[in-house]
């Protein structure tokens, strides 16, 4: 069964005093193409929480239910940032720092400073904002399941813009990632600007 991400991270920051509190999540970390992003949400104090009531790990939604939540939660708030890290600077800065950049990106890009962030698993350095990590927090917390849900949905949509300019690797349908046919694609035409040529089995083809 799945989990149920709940406010209570944010409702007892709220007590405390903090008022924007952000969850932050990435996507396409193991990707073999494309970038790396990160999510960054600020949702309101008082809202109703049925209106995101159907909201879970983006990973364990279909794409209609992602693309229906990204619009509710975007009309929910307008603090919404995006952080983006492309496949060149991914291979130039290794995959955890550019983790660690997409996450502040994705803070940075918000309309307003939040005071405190959470989020999902890693922590994120080299920001002056009071921060938390939990584990499994696109699974457990509101604010980084919805961060999670805004950078795959804008993701997907970018990956299935390349594919228009790459068709053979098949990127609409793969988002990027290693599969068969992707692998296939690779093996036969070799990597394309936008593969990440210090991954592997990138590296090996290339």
């Amino acid at each position: 069964m799945a989990i149920i991400p709940n406010y209570n991270e944010e409702q007892d920051l709220f007590n405390r005093g903090f008022r924007n509190i952000c969850g932050v999540d990435e996507v396409g970390r193991g990707c073999l193409a494309g970038p790396l992003m990160a999510g960054a949400v600020i949702l309101p104090r008082d809202f109703s929480l049925n209106t995101l009531s159907k909201v879970r790990d983006s990973k364990m939604l279909s794409a209609k239910s992602r693309s229906f939540l990204h619009q509710e939660i975007m009309k929910l708030t307008e603090f919404v940032g995006i952080g983006v890290v492309d496949a060149e600077e991914i291979d130039e800065l290794g995959i955890n720092p550019a983790n660690n950049l997409a996450m502040i990106r994705s803070v940075q890009t918000l309309p307003v400073v939040p005071d405190f962030i959470l989020v999902d698993g890693v922590r994120i350095s080299g920001i002056s904002i009071p921060s938390k990590s939990i584990i499994k927090g696109d699974s457990k917390c509101l604010s980084i399941a919805c961060a999670s849900i805004v950078a795959k949905v804008v993701r997907d949509t970018i990956m299935v813009e390349f594919d228009k300019i790459y068709p053979e690797y098949g990127f609409e349908a793969n988002k990027g990632y290693g599969t068969k046919i992707h692998i296939e694609a690779l093996r036969r035409h070799g990597p394309c600007p936008i593969h990440r040529k210090s991954f592997s089995p990138v590296n090996k083809i290339g």
